[in-house]
């Protein structure tokens, strides 16, 4: 795995996110005459890596990659400058100002990610497109991992329907049964049409599973061998299809990935065919479970449709979309909330994110995820959290409503309570993630 790569497009992505969003801070700031003492790509705690004094505002770099701010002279925010505070309000301080326009100026920076997500969207589709695979083409039926089996499915259904509807696009069909929390799947097994009543109880760890649980399946054809992997060393090559480990069927290149790792540091017997011979290898896996082979892409067995947008129609079609994924993480934060998504298992820290990226420089994937990133920025960042963009807008419409303004020091604590929240989350979402490398060792 490429890490330089995986961590240079997440500090990318996430750069260009945070300067965006703080300039949707400052620039209303600056259109209501409310001086920026401050602005920040990153955190900078007793040094920073650059910084420059452009006018009244200091522009800088620091070295702590957790976000980035503005620092709004008279306002209470993270860098919990009391001292300010203590002086007499002077014109020129967000303090000074009308409810309203402190309310915009809060609201500046999900702004601009809510329409930098609609946009950077609707641009991957008109570039792009969107490909697909039609359900009706999954010709080889489905794998299905562990989960999956413990909801009804089996390895080679072909899938007809959910809820005897039709799902055209087969990535849709794990969505459509999370967010309906559907009743039945319709499956081709074995030449005869099979109902499956899924389990309610098990549709909510849909949002946090990170296995495929079902996959469109195709043969076990090797399309690369690792260098000095074991599959290298046992004589593998390229092109070759794995039809059985320890005299097992193998169903699909799915079934093989998942079977292979419970033999770590074992020796194995493979069953090959090369051309017209079949052959018999025996090989160890890693640590990891891993051999050291590469599937090809799902295209090099199925016919993908693609739908083509025009630059007019990209952009209905990218807002929509965004609004599709921001439902489903309301959908998905509430049932955590209910109780029916495991926490645990469904929040990631960076670690987690950066695998998004993938391990090589993909374009349109980097564009697609810093879309999605910019969304979820967004939304996490106007949950009423004190410290959060959110729990400003608490505080100020409150204001605005009742016309009577909390004082300094209830801000001033709200403020503490809430970083110290948001610092505990951050560290309990990355020890997440160190947690999972250390199992998946």
């Amino acid at each position: 795995m490429d890490y330089l790569i995986i961590g240079s497009q997440l500090i990318l992505s996430l750069s260009i996110l945070i300067v965006l969003h703080e300039f949707g801070h400052f620039l209303p700031a600056k259109f209501f005459k409310i001086k920026v003492e401050k602005f920040y790509l990153f955190f900078d705690p007793w040094f920073s890596l650059f910084k420059v004094q452009r006018g009244e505002t200091e522009w800088g770099i620091g070295w702590l990659p957790l976000g980035g701010y503005v620092k709004i002279a008279g306002m209470i925010d993270e860098s919990m400058d009391t001292e300010q505070m203590k002086l007499p309000p002077q014109p020129w301080e967000f303090r000074s100002k009308p409810a309203w326009q402190r309310l915009i100026v809060m609201l500046g920076g999900v702004t601009v990610n809510f329409i930098l997500g609609f946009f950077l969207y609707a641009m991957v589709l008109f570039a792009w497109g969107e490909m697909y695979l039609p359900t009706a083409n999954a010709k080889y039926g489905v794998f299905a991992d562990e989960f999956a089996q413990e909801m009804g499915f089996q390895t080679n259904d072909k899938i007809l329907s959910v809820d005897n509807e039709e799902v055209a696009i087969f990535k849709d069909i794990r969505l459509k049964i999370f967010k309906d929390e559907s009743k039945t799947v319709q499956v081709e097994r074995n030449g005869q049409k099979t109902d499956i009543t899924l389990p309610q109880d098990l549709i909510g760890e849909l949002a946090s599973y990170k296995g495929p649980f079902i996959a469109a399946q195709f043969p076990c054809d090797l399309a690369g061998i690792a260098d000095d992997g074991p599959a290298q060393k046992a004589g593998l090559q390229k092109d070759d299809r794995i039809l059985s480990l320890n005299d097992t069927a193998v169903a699909s290149f799915y079934d093989f990935s998942t079977s292979i790792g419970d033999y770590k540091e074992k020796e194995v017997s493979l069953s090959i065919l090369r051309g017209q011979d079949t052959l018999v290898k025996k090989i160890t896996p890693n640590e990891n479970g891993k051999i050291g082979i590469l599937a090809h892409a799902e295209p090099h067995y199925f016919e993908f449709d693609t739908i083509k947008y025009s630059l007019g129609q990209s952009f209905p079609a990218g807002y929509h979309k965004s609004i599709d994924f921001l439902a489903l993480q309301i959908n998905a934060f509430g049932k955590m909330f209910r109780g029916k998504v495991d926490a645990s298992k469904s929040l990631g820290g960076f670690g987690s994110i950066a695998k998004m990226f993938g391990n090589t420089w993909d374009w349109r994937r980097f564009w697609y995820m810093t879309a999605i990133l910019s969304l979820i920025l967004g939304f996490m960042n106007l949950l009423p959290i004190p410290a959060l963009d959110g729990g400003h807008v608490v505080f100020l419409l409150y204001e605005v409503i009742t016309g009577r303004k909390p004082s300094d020091k209830f801000l001033e604590y709200a403020t503490m309570i809430g970083f110290v929240l948001i610092i505990g989350l951050v560290l309990y979402a990355n020890g997440l993630d160190v947690l999972r490398a250390i199992r998946g060792k």
